[in-house]
């Protein structure tokens, strides 16, 4: 019998939280299945993380039942790793996973206030406009790694990898595939987390956003999370996706007339920012048929 959480992260524990000895194995996302294996008591129950070999205990409240005759999305598991520890700002290593640095902040989700301050030390620990993690190379450029890790910290999902063809052929007959990077699953870049966000984001807490002035007033009320992201007019160059974060008192949006014309944003690219707003104007709208965008796209999750 599958299960779904319910909250924005989840942590799976070696015993149930009551044993004093009881530790987190790790944190499970919102949304992400696991298999029940016996509800041990009222409240802990033993479970385990599809395609992996780990089992442990969840608070029972947290998670809530898939009917997998309807739900289409449970038929097959979101492909995601644990936080690495070979992977750090310093180098790139690892990039699939999300960073397991006990010292990169999560986002605070307690109140409005303490959102806001956690995500500013969220960009300023980051700090993409330095870290080796994001630095462009000659091969490539990491606005997807950059938008999962701040995601990933700010309690929110979206996808860094997927399943490969034959992996989803061997889930589609019900079995369950081990996580082996560039042989079950493979990297979501940008123009595909285009088509995630349209297609699936939903189901993970995302609502669609009319324009960028809808979106930072939306992500400054409430300590949201905003994201932009633009599918390319040539679908095997990358496209491009940003974080759209809160105001502060020294960083802010560019307002033409009282109405929002370029957010406040946070990126890795051909040039990295911890906050820019008009330095790259409207991006998303450039037409360019070589190094432009066919369309672009507004989502928020709070």
């Amino acid at each position: 019998m599958k299960y779904r959480v319910a909250t924005s992260s989840l942590n799976l524990r070696d015993f149930p939280s009551a044993n004093d000895n009881s530790k987190i194995l790790t944190k499970i996302p919102f949304r992400h299945t696991v298999k029940l294996i016996e509800k041990t008591t009222s409240d802990w129950w033993k479970v385990k993380l599809l395609n992996t070999d780990k089992e442990g205990f969840v608070f029972s409240k947290d998670i809530e039942h898939v009917d997998v005759t309807t739900d289409e999305i449970a038929d097959i598991e979101v492909p995601n790793f644990e936080p690495g520890s070979e992977g750090s700002l310093d180098n790139k290593l690892e990039t699939y996973k999300p960073l397991g640095d006990p010292a990169i902040p999560f986002r605070d989700l307690t109140s409005v206030a303490s959102k806001l301050s956690s995500i500013r030390k969220i960009i300023d620990t980051l700090n993409v406009s330095k870290s080796y993690r994001y630095e462009k190379d000659d091969s490539d450029t990491y606005c997807n790694i950059y938008a999962f890790d701040y995601c990933f910290f700010a309690k929110v999902y979206i996808p860094r990898l997927r399943w490969t063809d034959k992996a989803i052929d061997a889930l589609e007959n019900g079995n369950e595939v081990p996580l082996v990077f560039g042989e079950t699953v493979r990297p979501f870049y940008s123009n595909y987390i285009y088509d995630w966000f349209v297609q699936s984001s939903n189901a993970f807490g995302w609502e669609r956003v009319c324009d960028v002035d809808a979106l930072q007033k939306k992500v400054n009320a409430n300590g949201g999370v905003g994201v932009i992201c633009a599918k390319r007019f040539i679908l095997n160059k990358s496209g491009h996706v940003v974080v759209v974060v809160p105001e502060t008192e020294t960083e802010k949006a560019f307002r033409l007339d009282g109405k929002i014309i370029y957010p406040l944003q946070s990126q890795a690219g051909m040039d990295n920012y911890n906050y820019f707003s008009e330095v790259r104007k409207d991006w998303w709208d450039s037409k360019d048929p070589e190094k432009g965008y066919s369309s672009a796209i507004f989502y928020y999750h709070d």
